[in-house]
């Protein structure tokens, strides 16, 4: 009678089962395992051989472990030290085995986590700016906006006058105190050398209400005195040489008096450097004196060019305080609405409003200008953020695709370890224990590359963050999730699917994955996706960026020279162009206001039409080479020019809705002056590109001043025109600052952010296709390892590297290609929404599809066939002897 026992198993099968509650001794096992089935195969050369051996194994152990009761080899799940020491000891050396394999993924998560870092550090600050102060939550700014009669807004600014404060702070007691601030240029003066700094005027109250620290002087009467002025300690250095500098004085002189002459002023305090996160960042502070030349803005509830900020008591009612302050400017300003309604025909309603003083920076509605710096367009942070998480989702997904590629590789080591009585948490303990590992490898590559780029990140985000920062306890807080949440996601996937394995077809090497892996070719198609995505919305911002600073502006910038000369007279423009004009390199010189003014008139007999401003003579147009199109310029042979008529532009006609503009009138209804039409100037970008061509009116009005120059020069003579210039400017002009732009590098200057952020993309992007590279070369390895017999085979059967290459590389570019499916929809979808942001705009080109199509496609044949070429040109005889 045949026996219900298999044959008897070698000798390592009694050692492996004598100490199946022994798994931390399983390290010594494996290597007999190993030693005894090489023997075995080595011996025979015969897969009979083989096969023999382990069904022999196999049926010994199945009739031990399975057949017999389960109580007498408990699996209970204990995680002792012992355990705990194997799995890490086991993850160490399977990472360090498999050297390619742990370098992908350190390489992907490292760049993948540093990104993640980088952009937490950039959000951080973000979302910081002005909440140093002690006093944040209850500091608002004053604000208003104008209702028409349907009850729509049709204007905002966070801009006020000089009446506003006071009057606020003296009718609403919840307004514990105002700080007016308001920037500007004055001249400095010190020994013979005069600079144009920029200084800021503000009330006394200013560091009771802000947390701005001095070093020396006393805060609360820093600014008390009219000729008392506060430094920072940079601003100190520069100019003493020191910071120790109270009682000092500056030779300073106001700017806002054209007859003012520089005086002296004591320094009473030295303040610490503005933190970076402030948008409130000083050199000089004077005290809010206003002048006799300024007396008439007093009591105007209707100029808007400073910042005003109140303190509020805490618990004061937002909605209560600002009800307030429309009752306090409705019974102030009685008279002035109705007078400004008859004389001006102003029907929209003006509101008073505040907002949080820590919301400026990233508002979009009502941004921190006009003195406060460093505005941030929170368009461009949803951007970074989504670069950053893209980033760090294919550094996962990498993981997981290797790590389920390699499973194959494992799939012994997995069976004999349930067979010895493993259960499937350990299993996944296991295999999130390696998952660790490699996050915490990762983890510290990340961090010495966040500081290695952290300087390039910070000019090109316009920052000044430090690895310091990353000890802030909310950004620990952030990191660990990070860190936790990136091991787990990376993980859990491969090890649930490992621990999932049936011992009896790993052991027999009957599992197989290939073909119906769908996550894995998800993964992939869906890391492509991401990538092919970042690579068309690179394309198109470095596509609308090259129009905006090559698109015609409609006047020739090239070899233009603008000089600031403020309050600028008739005569002294006429001496200026006559001195200048003595070297034969200087082609034309003329005067213009210096900055932007807005007002409006009413044309067609009542209508309102608001317009930039523009006070020029009749050399401004042919310098800057802009056509009149229909009528005249000016010209001195008219005396009524400078008196009664103006030029205005097609922007301004096409509003006006005048079919003949030549004799058109315009009427200053606030001057009691009206002005007739006499030429229509073709449409030129005054401004940037990010705005529309305007309506734009002309004048040459005596009452006007000047406040700069263009100044027109012969090419290649740059050196010799810039000294001509410099030492006119110099002894006609003795106590005002030499400055000077050339016209072209300004304009290109205004595009500084869009060029930054396409550097920030293109850096994005690279990352994003190196680390999908790395992933799919990682993955190509495997494949190529797997079908190495295959590929054996072929080629002894005849086929040639092309045809092997062609096999082992169209799968994987099968999945590149199925990637732009999706992409494309959403990419269009994306650059449409970010192009509305521009009046003047590329089209969606479908070259750019074409581009990031054939970009992709050749960047992932590329990764994949270098490994695909190598494996067709390997000896078919080495392939095939292990078999």
């Amino acid at each position: 009678m045949k026996s219900k026992l298999p044959p008897q198993p070698p000798i390592w099968a009694d050692k492996l089962l004598s100490l199946v509650c022994a798994p931390h001794l399983l390290e010594s096992i494996l290597g007999d395992l190993h030693e005894e089935f090489d023997y075995q195969v080595g011996e025979s050369g015969e897969r009979k051989a083989r096969m023999r051996y382990w069904r022999e194994a196999l049926g010994f152990l199945k009739w031990r472990y399975i057949k017999r009761p389960k109580k007498r080899y408990p699996s209970t799940f204990i995680l002792s030290h012992d355990m705990i020491r194997n799995y890490f000891t086991m993850a160490r050396r399977t990472l360090a085995y498999n050297k390619v394999y742990s370098l992908i993924n350190v390489v992907g998560l490292s760049i993948g986590l540093a990104a993640a870092m980088l952009i937490l550090l950039y959000a951080k600050d973000e979302v910081s700016f002005d909440q140093f102060h002690a006093n944040s939550p209850n500091i608002y700014r004053i604000t208003n906006k104008y209702i028409n009669p349907a009850g729509k807004q049709v204007g905002a600014t966070g801009n006020t006058g000089y009446v506003a404060g006071p009057k606020f702070a003296a009718g609403v007691p919840e307004i514990k105190a105002f700080v007016r601030y308001h920037g500007h240029r004055n001249d400095i003066k010190k020994g013979e050398e005069i600079k144009s700094e920029e200084i800021f005027r503000v009330d006394s109250s200013f560091f009771s209400v802000f947390s701005f620290p001095l070093l020396s002087g006393n805060p609360k009467t820093a600014l008390k005195e009219p000729r008392s002025v506060v430094l920072s300690e940079d601003m100190a250095e520069k100019h003493f040489g020191s910071k120790d500098v109270l009682g000092r004085t500056i030779l300073m002189k106001d700017s806002f008096d054209k007859d003012a002459r520089f005086e002296p002023y004591t320094v009473t305090g030295v303040a610490k450097k503005s933190p970076q996160n402030s948008s409130i960042r000083f050199d000089i502070l004077i005290p809010m004196i206003i002048g006799q030349s300024e007396i008439y803005r007093a009591t105007n509830w209707f100029n808007t060019f400073m910042n005003t900020f109140v303190l509020l008591n805490p618990e004061a009612n937002l909605a209560q305080v600002e009800r307030k302050m429309n009752l306090v400017y409705n019974a102030d300003a009685k008279e002035a609405i109705k007078e400004v309604a008859q004389k001006y025909g102003m029907k929209d309603k003006k509101e008073y409003s505040l907002q949080p003083f820590t919301d400026m920076h990233l508002s979009a509605e009502l941004p921190s200008d006009n003195g406060l710096v460093r505005h941030s367009n929170p368009q461009w942070s949803y951007i970074l953020t989504g670069i950053a998480l893209f980033i760090l989702a294919i550094a996962c997904i990498n993981f997981v695709n290797l790590t389920v590629a390699r499973s194959l590789r494992r799939a012994k080591e997995i069976g004999i370890r349930k067979v010895v009585g493993s259960g499937r948490m350990q299993l996944v303990i296991q295999f999130l224990g390696e998952s660790f590992l490699l996050c915490i490898v990762s983890f510290i590559f990340a961090l010495v590359l966040v500081q290695l780029v952290l300087p390039t990140f910070n000019h090109l985000a316009d920052k000044a963050l430090a690895l310091s920062y990353l000890f802030d306890i909310n950004l620990v807080l952030g990191y660990l999730a990070l860190f936790l949440t990136t091991g787990l996601l990376a993980g859990f996937y491969p090890a649930i699917v490992l621990s999932g394995y049936d011992p009896v077809k790993t052991l027999y090497q009957r599992l197989q994955l290939s073909g119906k892996n769908y996550l894995h070719t998800s993964l992939v198609v869906l890391q492509f996706t991401i990538a092919s995505f970042l690579i068309i919305g690179t394309l198109t911002i470095n596509s609308q960026f090259n129009y905006l600073i090559n698109k015609d502006l409609g006047y020739n910038d090239e070899h233009l020279i603008s000089v600031e000369k403020p309050n600028l007279t008739r005569e002294q423009a006429q001496l200026l162009r006559q001195e200048l004009q003595k070297d034969p390199s200087i082609i034309a010189v003329a005067p213009k206001n210096n900055g932007r003014w807005n007002t409006s008139v009413k044309v067609n007999r009542g209508a309102d039409l608001a317009f930039t401003y523009e006070t020029v003579d009749p050399e401004y147009l042919p310098a800057i080479q802009v056509p009149v199109v229909r009528g005249r310029n000016f010209s001195t042979v008219f005396p009524a020019d400078s008196t009664s008529s103006v030029l205005v532009n097609e922007a301004f006609v096409r509003q006006a809705g005048w079919k003949d503009p030549i004799g058109q009138i315009v009427d200053f209804s606030y001057e009691n002056f009206k002005c007739k039409v006499i030429g229509v100037v073709k449409d030129y970008h005054y401004t940037d590109l990010n705005e529309k061509i305007g309506p734009q009116l002309f004048a040459m009005r005596p009452s006007n001043p000047y406040g700069r120059f263009f100044v027109k020069i012969k090419p290649g003579t740059e050196t010799s025109s810039l000294r001509h210039i410099a030492e006119t400017y110099t002894r006609l002009f003795p106590l005002n600052p030499y400055t000077y732009q050339f016209m072209d590098d300004e304009n290109v200057k205004r595009y500084e952010s869009e060029a930054k952020w396409r550097q920030i993309m293109l850096f994005g992007t690279v990352l994003t296709i190196f680390i999908s590279c790395i992933g799919l070369f990682g993955l190509a390895t495997l494949s190529a390892q797997r079908r190495s017999k295959e590929v054996g085979i072929r080629k002894v059967m005849g086929a040639s590297v092309a045809s092997i290459t062609r096999l082992l590389t169209s799968d994987f570019l099968k999945l590149v290609s199925s990637s732009l499916v999706f992409a494309f929809p959403l990419a269009y979808y994306a650059i449409d929404k970010w192009l509305q942001n521009y009046p003047y705009r590329i089209g969606i080109d479908v070259f750019i599809f074409l581009e990031a199509a054939l970009l992709a496609v050749a960047v992932a044949f590329l990764t994949v066939s270098f490994q695909s070429v190598r494996t067709a040109l390997t000896n078919p005889v080495k392939s095939l002897r292990s078999e």
